[in-house]
């Protein structure tokens, strides 16, 4: 069995394996990243019509990189990865980025790797432990609570998750990951050995306004920001995670300070300018999240913080 990443060590997430270099979330991204030399593997995850944990970052199929079978991008409606099984789901291809999107433009480096599939959970851990490598896996739960149908419920999501990291024996080197707090909560229930990792945005903890009445945000499982002083380490810790993830804009050296002190590790997402990376690694942050893995490595060296 592959050992434990040290925990000493700078935490480099190489978000959806690779994402500046390879098709996100294939498996060619995450040989990349393991190539490079990350700690951990970030990934998302989505659910088939035959309860299939699969790798994808939207629960739908995403016009900007999906091909059907016969090799035309998709154009909406979106159809939902829920309403596909497996075998269904592994006749679309998401190996190359489609070059009429604005998305092309921001991943210009990306390579593209034809013909391939929207991965299984499974041949993530299978593609892992073949590599030797000493890796963790930061898997992320993607359901909304105003997009209910689009996904299982946030209990039985937790459920298949625990389940499938239980049985690869992998409760020790895997978070699980989510803006949805919902699932954070029962997946901490379900399994109490497996750590939890809090995802925020501004919108996520925005309050909503119905009817000239606040209601806190949705995301929060039912915690109100009011009662933790409107702070997001304070509310990450009242949940139960042991790491909280913000976006890397919203992220002042105060605010690594106060998570820190209520025993937060802070990994924020996702950094890939150099003087960003710099900038964020200057803050005391535990790891980051980047979709440029050599990037990241580099400037984690200049600071002459640890790697394995």
């Amino acid at each position: 069995m592959v050992g434990a990443t040290p925990v000493d060590s700078f935490d480099l997430q190489g978000h959806r394996g690779a994402r500046g270099l390879v098709p996100e979330n294939t498996l060619a991204a995450f040989a990349k990243a393991l190539e490079i030399g990350v700690t951990t593997l970030e990934t998302d995850l989505a659910v088939t019509k035959d309860g299939v944990l699969v790798l994808s970052h939207d629960p739908t199929l995403n016009p900007d990189i999906v091909r059907g079978p016969d090799g035309v991008w998709l154009t909406p409606p979106r159809l939902a990865i829920r309403a596909l099984t497996l075998a269904e789901l592994q006749r679309y291809d998401v190996g190359r980025i489609n070059p009429a999107s604005r998305y092309a433009q921001t991943f210009s480096r990306q390579q593209p790797v034809d013909g391939a599939r929207i991965p299984t959970l499974a041949s993530l851990f299978e593609l892992a432990a073949r590599s030797g490598k000493a890796v963790r896996f930061n898997i992320e739960t993607k359901l909304s609570p105003d997009k209910p149908a689009e996904t299982p419920d946030a209990e039985t999501f937790a459920r298949l998750v625990v389940e499938a990291v239980r049985a690869a024996g992998l409760a020790a080197r895997v978070t699980i990951q989510s803006f949805d707090w919902r699932t954070l909560i029962a997946a901490k229930r379900l399994a109490p050995e497996i750590e939890t990792v809090c995802l925020t945005e501004e919108n996520t903890l925005k309050d909503r306004n119905e009817g000239g009445n606040r209601r806190p945000s949705p995301w929060l499982a039912g915690l109100d920001p009011v009662d933790y002083g409107r702070s997001a380490p304070r509310l990450a810790a009242a949940t139960g995670c042991g790491t909280w993830s913000p976006n890397f804009r919203e992220l002042t050296p105060a605010l690594v300070a106060e998570a820190h002190g209520l025993g937060l590790k802070v990994v924020p997402w996702t950094v890939n300018d150099p003087a960003d990376l710099a900038r964020v690694i200057d803050m005391g942050v535990d790891g980051l999240i980047t979709d440029y893995p050599d990037r990241g490595r580099e400037a984690v060296r200049r600071k002459g913080l640890p790697l394995p």
